[in-house]
């Protein structure tokens, strides 16, 4: 019999609340991703739980979507504020569809942040990015660039289209072409849906439409691995270099094969940690989130909320074959 998205979001409440050992009144955080079984989000519980660790007050409840839909998180939003959280810390698949519920959350006291892919506004108290919008933006195009001294055609494959982060960044790509890299055009941008099927799908049809491609770059964890197997598959390495955002745990294999240079990404252990974080300040240390307003993020450090109650916590970090082996065996 097949549960539905609701009943094993309310399971895994559920379990989160009965393994967390925790006094009535400590606080509950739900980090609530995109969705389960994503190598990103799962460092990202292993951060929050340092940071409950290191609290001591505070308890995480880890939950998601089987598939990266608003639906889903709809859902899950509902049943945690049925089980009365202290705070929903969210990396949403929709900025917009999921607001009305993250609202309702608010209402009935329970703060709400976003962190990785935001919100609306009006749904959040504050949002935690992972890096600086422009500087990923620049980091993903340098990426491919480094290694076309000469230029070339490159694509983008995105997670969803309605996704606030992934949009931004591709965004801020496009802007920083002409002015720093010229030689590279920008021949197409598709959407896999942070969907494993779907991204080689599309990764196949891009290598079909445009047979003089240089790059694939991809900045999501899931679209950057199938993009990078449809590569190797079809015998194109040293042909066409896929780069973007990745895990270096799932991509050593890409590095070490040549499918890939180099890709980049945040800590997300360092993220999970931070958004746990800000949510124990906001709730049990009162702090009040305002543009301005300087927040602690613990060993991570601080960060300094900007006029739409937003900040980012570091820069990425570029993996390459001189360093992919140690921070494989991290996350």
């Amino acid at each position: 019999m097949k549960l539905s998205i609701k009943a094993l979001a309310i399971a895994s409440v559920a379990i989160g609340l009965m393994g967390a050992g925790a006094h009535a009144d400590d606080l509950t955080v739900g980090l609530l991703v995109k969705s389960l079984g994503n190598g990103f989000f799962d460092a990202a519980h292993k951060g929050a739980d340092n940071a409950a660790k290191e609290l001591g007050d505070t308890k995480v409840i880890y939950t998601g979507p089987t598939k990266a839909t608003a639906e889903g998180q709809i859902e899950i939003i509902n049943s945690l504020i049925d089980q009365k959280v202290g705070c929903i810390a969210i990396s949403a698949n929709d900025p917009d569809a999921v607001a009305p519920a993250l609202e309702k959350a608010m209402s009935r006291g329970i703060k709400v942040i976003s962190w990785d892919s935001g919100v609306t506004e009006k749904a959040r108290m504050l949002h935690l990015n992972p890096s600086d919008t422009g500087l990923i933006g620049e980091t993903i195009i340098k990426l491919a660039a480094d290694y076309l001294p000469d230029g070339g055609e490159v694509a983008i494959l995105s997670a969803a289209s309605t996704a606030a982060n992934q949009n931004s960044w591709i965004d801020a790509a496009k802007k920083i072409l002409p002015e720093k890299f010229p030689k590279i055009k920008l021949v197409d941008v598709v959407y896999g849906d942070d969907d494993s099927a779907k991204s080689t799908d599309v990764a196949k049809g891009l290598l079909k439409a445009h047979p003089n491609l240089k790059a694939i770059i991809a900045p999501t964890t899931v679209g950057v691995v199938a993009a990078a197997q449809v590569v190797t598959d079809a015998g194109l390495i040293g042909k066409v270099n896929v780069t973007g955002l990745a895990l270096p745990s799932e991509f050593k294999k890409f590095i070490d094969n040549g499918a890939s240079q180099a890709v980049a990404l945040w800590n997300p252990i360092d993220l999970g940690y931070s958004a746990t974080m800000l949510c124990h300040d906001l709730t049990v240390g009162k702090q009040e989130a305002k543009p301005g307003v300087e927040l602690s993020i613990g060993k991570v450090g601080k960060i300094k909320l900007d006029d739409h109650n937003a900040a980012a916590m570091a820069a990425p970090f570029e993996f390459n074959k001189k360093n992919i082996e140690e921070f494989s065996k991290i996350y």
